[in-house]
């Protein structure tokens, strides 16, 4: 299951095509561009961020807590990576590592200092400290 964040709060969402095969399409002279992708394109605003199922399984397993100030802190850290360019970010936040892609606005994982082991983070281009 998905999560979005939406002004400090988190949703669950699921997939729109999920119940469909079928893909509405936008009729315009210009483009061929699919219903579900407009609406994906403004939803990954500066407003919110996805949490994959596998990070909100370890949030939930090592019993990392966030609050409303804290997601909104960490959108921050999202749209600041994401207008510096950034493509896949470690975001440090008080005790917990984030790894997020910048592009789809998703955290992949998170981890707490306890269940870091070797304390090496590959595949990122860029960290931020909040």
């Amino acid at each position: 299951m998905r999560y979005r964040v939406i002004n400090g709060e988190l949703f669950p969402v699921e997939s729109i095509s999920s119940g469909s095969n079928k893909h509405i399409k936008y009729n315009s002279a210009k483009t061929n561009t699919t219903f579900e992708k407009i609406l994906d394109d403004n939803l990954n605003t500066c407003t919110g961020f996805n949490i994959s199922k596998h990070a909100a399984e370890r949030i939930k397993s090592r019993n990392i807590e966030l609050n409303e100030a804290d997601m909104k802190k960490i959108n921050q850290g999202i749209n600041d990576a994401d207008e510096k360019g950034a493509k896949d970010c470690l975001i440090l936040y008080k005790d917990v590592a984030l790894i997020a892609s910048i592009k789809s606005r998703t955290i992949i994982t998170a981890i707490d200092k306890d269940s870091r082991k070797e304390n090496v983070f590959t595949n990122i281009d860029s960290v931020v400290l909040l």
